[in-house]
């Protein structure tokens, strides 16, 4: 791995430039990756992960948006854009669960669906984590926002102490969050794995926007003095409260900051001020919250002064919620021009943007056009705190980036065979170059029809081009069958099968 050649000497540019020489440094002879020691503190790492925020939203990627994000377009022009990321799941908890251990969900016990505040603990005993290895690289770790990833082992959850699981078992150093999306309950908040406060009352259940509604969420527990509509900025208060303390009470140590949103999931109350500011209703003015959001915390790590010293990473769960009759209605396309939305295996389900910026090491306004999956943030954090890939404990699905984004070295992601999609209700496929297999036909989501039964003699699969097609307008499964099974061969070694019979029609 090539020591990056643009690197702005300051203090902590040169504890980079140190950090990378524990990464860069080889066996002459071939053999694995020698850690070296390294002489100074590596960079702070920030990861900002939107909810339901479509690729489209971004007005740096689509010139149609009828969006506005001016600060995350700005972390574009100053860093990398990847056009072709995804999600490793096209809903929440699968793909939270992939950027903490680098690895896909479907291997553990949630094949589909997501997590209730109430369900266990998704990440396994024991299982290494992202912020559990970067606090054994010496890191402050700290989460803040929505979590989703199960609380504990008791039905309900048990609110009266400290909680058995969450943020704080799994490596974080402190942690201030909410359960679970903001529509479902319990409405609360907590703090470093302790209800703040507890929920004691109950709410009534709101009507989404799209019927007439205050914005949509179910009937359930609330804590006192608990407002749905305040969780956004207090999430990115809370945020800029760790960075100030962090550069008080930890100045040599290097921080680890989660973040995540809980916008533009639903409900979506954009703020009085956000009101009319879009051409895509409510939803469009919280994409427009968010991204000022988002600039509050940019803000607050320039002033901070650690901006220059921090790979900041931000992306979004998976596509964005966004209907054929939300298309119509506000000519917004949320999701691009892909097919598909939230929870589908096409395109819009799992297609989603990804901003890198990283000062002195990523070149400004790069655009990368590789496949790339959010499982990869893992083994690159890892890669950019010094720890190598001989030493990293977790990351089976993992792809270090920064040689692509530092030099433009794509070769590591040659190692991975395909990248594997999977939808809501857990259909499969795999994307191998341009070609993109599906275990099904459907969307295996949210859009109409999920499951369709296949017709005599129709395929029961779907091939898509997406070179020639990125629309994935034509099924080539009947045509290509040696593409079909060559396809279905690599997804079942991924996931540990034999190489199945491939049948194509009924």
């Amino acid at each position: 791995m090539p020591i990056p050649r643009r690197v702005r000497w300051t203090g902590r540019s040169v504890a980079v430039l140190f950090a990378w020489a524990t990464v860069a440094c080889t066996n002459p002879r071939g053999g694995e990756s020698i850690a070296t020691p390294s002489a100074a503190a590596p960079p702070n790492i920030v990861i900002v992960l939107a909810d339901d925020l479509g690729f489209g939203d971004l007005s740096s990627q689509n010139r149609e948006a009828k969006t506005s994000t001016p600060h995350l377009d700005a972390v574009a022009a100053r860093g990398a854009r990847f056009t072709d990321a995804h999600s490793p799941s096209a809903v929440c908890s699968p793909t939270r669960y992939g950027i903490l251990t680098g690895r896909y969900c479907w291997r553990t016990s949630l094949r589909k669906g997501v997590l209730w505040t109430d369900d266990p603990l998704l990440v396994e005993p024991d299982r290494p984590t992202l912020a559990s290895e970067l606090r054994a690289a010496g890191y402050r770790t700290a989460f803040v926002g929505k979590w989703h990833l199960g609380l504990g082992s008791t039905k309900p959850t048990d609110w009266s102490g400290p909680l058995d699981a969450g943020p704080h078992t799994v490596g974080f150093d402190e942690s201030v969050g909410i359960p679970s999306s903001l529509d479902i309950p319990p409405y609360c908040w907590f703090r470093n794995g302790v209800g703040d406060p507890p929920p004691t009352a109950t709410i009534a259940a709101s009507a989404p926007r799209r019927q007439g509604g205050g914005g949509f969420w179910r009937e359930g527990a609330i804590a006192d003095g608990f407002l749905h509509e305040e969780v956004l900025p207090k999430t990115i208060d809370e945020s800029i409260a760790i960075v100030e303390r962090h550069v008080r009470e930890h100045p040599r140590q290097p921080l680890f900051l989660e973040v995540c949103l809980p916008a533009p999931h639903t409900p979506w109350l954009p703020h009085e001020a956000w009101r009319g500011s879009s051409g895509a209703g409510f939803y469009g003015d919280f994409v427009n919250e968010v991204d000022h959001e988002v600039g509050r915390l940019l803000a607050a790590l320039d002033s901070s002064g650690l901006a220059d010293d921090t790979l900041f990473i931000f992306t979004s769960d998976n596509g964005a919620h966004w209907t054929s009759a939300d298309i119509e209605r506000f000519g917004h396309r949320a999701n691009d021009s892909v097919r598909g939305q939230k929870g589908d295996i096409h395109e819009g389900g799992h297609r989603i943007p990804l901003l890198v910026r990283w000062p002195g090491s990523v070149e400004p306004g790069a655009i990368r056009s590789e496949t790339v999956c959010l499982t990869d943030l893992y083994a690159t954090s890892l890669a950019a705190a010094g720890i190598t890939e001989a030493s990293r404990r977790g990351g089976e699905d993992s792809v270090d980036l920064l040689p692509l984004l530092v030099d433009g070295d794509a070769s590591n992601l040659s190692a991975r065979s395909g990248v594997v999609h999977h939808s809501v209700d857990g259909m499969f496929a795999i994307r191998v170059g341009d070609w993109k297999l599906i275990e099904g036909l459907g969307s295996g989501g949210f859009t109409a029809p999920a499951r369709p039964a296949p017709r005599d003699g129709e395929p029961t699969v779907q091939l898509y081009d997406l070179a020639n097609d990125p629309l994935e307008t034509r099924n080539l499964a009947a045509s290509r069958p040696d593409k079909v099974a060559e396809l279905s061969a690599v997804l079942a070694a991924v996931r540990g099968e034999p190489s199945p019979e491939v049948d194509q029609s009924r």
